[in-house]
């Protein structure tokens, strides 16, 4: 019985009823992993620890302890630690580091019983678009060896879309999410920021990253986020809120929900087959009950030039424990104090890491902190507020995710185009939306599409229904790269 193709559910019931093994389910990854290991999505792979949790699910399967998500396979995007296996951020500096703990989200899911395949290739410490600035090389997007998979989850993408597992935990700091999402044909969801704890996970850019989840279907993830969030005392960002089922609205109908079109953001940058992908789930929502509502966000446009300064100032911040003195790679044969820092961080530290951290010190610099990074933070929230009075009168806005379709290796080398691609993602993330990135269709060139949806704060259970329904009558989110 094969059931890597399976959703979570699914698995779950075949768990619960006995049907196959956890030991089964995850040798059945582990083979397909290996057979696929050319896509470079997994960084860190230990069959024996992963057949080791899958006994102990097994254990409390046959004791009658089980819980919903018992046995059912997870991979990890390498920026969260893990005490088992290595966690890296795909990048030199932290090559063969080994956590002494678990990330809060790893070790939630953990106690539910379910079992870790491996550890997700990403852009070097979150940084990227594309996931071709990861120091062990790209990772290549099952639909077309040509594209990227989008970026900084880049692996979790691929794995998804490739079956190599049924879910996956990702991590968006301005569209890493939601991006990677769209470019591989899968469903991606953003959190709202502090829902999910940040315990744990390898810090970019500390008041954007968040934590969430990549599946095939929204079904899928809103099952697993209702385990996965939740107040955690040791980090300062957390939100404490109730626990929630966000799987109560799957199923419901949209009648009389209110949802924002953005018309601006459907200019002529916007590719044309993204567009009438897009208008088609405008007008299935429409012909289901809900009410489209013209609008605007102007200042949403100056999010790219936002996000970059208060992202790359707090990368520059956040980067400077890494000085080969305190833990992660050290030079060989230095001199002097200033000789180590300074080889070590030349050394450990990718491309685009060092380009972000320049950066950010720059704006963080005496003279130029008024001018950047103080105006930066008072534009964001500017953005912040435009978007609380648009939820004041629609439930959710629908957008594109990116201008386009996945872009092929090297088609944007200069920096600035690849942020530029950002564009649409980062005004919900300096906000601190949840949003979603949801398959609506196939460019002609084959490769996927996907559309942005994003609500309120703490909205989640809004956006997987609108997602859910979507999705409970098309069936793009279950279409499956040729060979996989």
């Amino acid at each position: 019985m094969d059931v890597t193709h399976c959703s979570v559910a699914e698995l779950a019931a075949k768990l619960q009823n006995k049907e196959i093994s956890a030991v089964e389910v995850a040798q059945q990854y582990l083979d397909r992993i290996e057979a696929h290991k050319d896509l470079n999505a997994f960084l860190d792979v230990r069959p024996e620890e992963t057949l080791r949790q899958a006994e102990a699910a097994d254990a409390r399967i046959a004791k009658g302890e089980a819980g919903p998500l018992t046995g059912v396979p997870i991979a990890h995007k390498d920026i969260f630690v893990t005490q088992e296996w290595n966690s890296t951020a795909a990048s030199r500096m932290l090559e063969g580091y080994r956590s002494p703990f678990d990330a809060t989200v790893v070790s939630k899911l953990k106690s539910e019983g379910m079992v870790c395949l491996g550890k997700l290739n990403c852009d070097e410490f979150a940084m990227g678009s594309a996931n071709e600035n990861s120091t062990y090389g790209k990772c290549f997007n099952p639909w077309d060896p040509q594209a990227v998979p989008g970026g900084s989850s880049g692996g979790s993408a691929s794995a998804v879309a490739a079956r190599l597992a049924p879910i996956a935990t990702a991590t968006d700091t301005g569209g890493s999410i939601r991006e990677p999402a769209a470019f591989t044909g899968v469903t991606g969801l953003k959190p709202t920021y502090g829902r999910p704890s940040r315990l744990g996970m390898i810090a970019f850019a500390s008041s954007l990253d968040t934590a969430g989840l990549m599946a095939p279907a929204a079904s899928d993830i809103a099952s697993v986020l209702s385990k996965m969030v939740g107040f955690d005392p040791k980090d300062s960002t957390s939100v404490d809120l109730p626990a929630e089922d966000f799987t109560r609205g799957l199923g419901k109908d949209l009648a009389g929900l209110r949802i924002g079109v953005p018309r601006s953001w459907f200019s002529d940058r916007l590719n044309e087959e993204v567009r009438a992908s897009i208008d088609k789930v405008i007008a299935f929502y429409r012909d289901h009950g809900a009410v489209i509502v013209d609008m605007d966000l102007p200042t949403a446009r100056l999010g790219v030039p936002v996000y970059y300064v208060v992202a790359c100032a707090e990368a520059s911040s956040n980067l400077s424990r890494y000085d080969g003195i305190r833990y992660g790679y050290r030079a060989k044969d230095c001199k002097t104090m200033d000789e180590l820092i300074r080889r070590s961080r030349n050394e450990g530290l990718g491309a685009e890491p060092k380009r972000r951290i320049m950066i950010g010190t720059y704006v963080l610099s005496h003279g130029y902190y008024d001018a950047y990074y103080l105006k930066a933070q008072k534009v964001r929230r500017l953005i912040a507020d435009e978007f609380r009075t648009a939820f004041a009168s629609v439930d959710a806005i629908i957008s594109p995710v990116a201008p386009g379709v996945a872009y092929n290796f090297g088609e944007k080398s200069d920096p600035v185009s690849a942020y530029l691609g950002d564009l649409y993602t980062v005004p919900a993330s300096l906000a601190g939306l949840p949003c979603m990135s949801v398959p609506c269709g196939f460019a002609s060139n084959g490769r996927p599409i996907g559309v942005q949806l994003t609500a309120a704060p703490f909205q989640e259970a809004r956006l997987l229904q609108l997602a859910d329904a979507w999705q409970r009558e098309t069936d793009w989110h279950l279409r499956v790269p040729a060979g996989y």
